[in-house]
């Protein structure tokens, strides 16, 4: 039975929320670790270990379904090029979530998500 296995709805549209997790995912491959809530950080860390999985691929197919989930050249560029060197020989888990706290406002939970 497949209950619950679809994405996490993050209270948002559709389009809201995968510009949201292409967001995210961007800003952590540029900068290496984020500071986000929980929920978010557990759909982005989906999201980014596909993407780096496209990358240690290396080949046309991967490169076009990574342009079209991140819509630019640059991010895809920049990350066929490190991350398949940064990862290799891993076959997995290549992000981590740490806890840090709870937010002001909400008492969200705050995680660090960052890659290994």
């Amino acid at each position: 039975m497949r209950h619950s296995c679809g994405n996490r709805k993050l209270s948002k549209a559709t389009d809201q929320r995968l510009a949201l997790l292409r967001s995210l995912v961007r800003s952590l491959f540029l900068h290496g670790k984020i500071k986000t809530s929980l929920a978010r950080a557990k759909q982005a860390k989906r999201s980014a270990e596909k993407m780096i999985s496209l990358a240690q691929k290396n080949d046309l197919f991967s490169r076009r379904k990574a342009e079209a989930f991140f819509g630019e050249k640059a991010i895809v560029t920049h990350m066929f090029k490190l991350l398949p060197e940064r990862f290799e020989g891993r076959a997995g888990g290549y992000t981590r979530i740490t806890r840090v706290g709870f937010r002001r406002g909400d008492a969200a939970p705050l995680v660090l998500l960052e890659l290994i």
